[in-house]
């Protein structure tokens, strides 16, 4: 069976929009896809410091992130459910993934350039924004890390399933809009 990473990256548990967009995707995949998940909310990741970049420098990394990197490197699929934060993401998500972005494991170099690793051929981001930002909007930033990353670790194609405007909208427009993006989402999942 294919292997699919999901990263939640969802701060308000069972009170996440996002949450709520991403499981019946996450449900419908879970047909295809063996997962392995990552609950970055339970993980307590910390930045990285001066003394961690030291012992990265040494070759020590913690076992959580050598182990992410593996999984991630082996993925047929990744899929990320985490709300529009600051313009992009919660920071856990990019802390996470400056973790587990391992040399000889996600990504190398040949002399030249780096040279991503992985085998993953798709990425889907699951987010929902208060504000009227979507996709693709300068000032919504996750995206574009995301392509950007994948291109270093050579990931694939990104896709997002977004609803936007959820704060400024009545709880029946609310409903609407994520209902639409599931919907969306949905239909992506069949090929994904």
């Amino acid at each position: 069976m294919k292997k699919l990473v999901v990263i939640d990256a969802c701060i308000r548990g069972e009170e996440s929009r996002t949450r709520r967009l991403a499981e019946p995707i996450i449900a419908s995949l879970s047909k295809r896809y063996e997962i392995k998940r990552y609950d970055l909310t339970e993980m307590a990741i910390e930045p990285l410091t001066s003394r961690t970049y030291a012992d990265r420098a040494a070759g020590i990394v913690p076992e959580w992130a050598a182990e992410a990197a593996r999984t991630i490197a082996e993925a047929d699929r990744i899929l990320i459910a985490a709300p529009f934060w600051d313009m992009s993401f919660p920071a856990v998500v990019k802390v996470f993934f400056e973790h587990v972005s391992l040399f000889d494991i996600t990504f190398t170099d040949n002399g030249r350039s780096c040279v991503g690793l992985c085998k993953c051929e798709k990425v889907m981001l699951v987010t929902t924004r208060g504000m009227n930002i979507p996709t693709g909007d300068a000032r919504e930033q996750a995206t574009s890390y995301l392509q950007a990353l994948s291109r270093l670790w050579d990931l694939g194609t990104v896709l997002t399933v977004a609803a936007w405007n959820l704060d400024y909208s009545t709880p029946e427009e609310l409903e609407e809009k994520i209902e639409n993006a599931t919907r969306f989402g949905l239909r992506l999942a069949e090929s994904f």
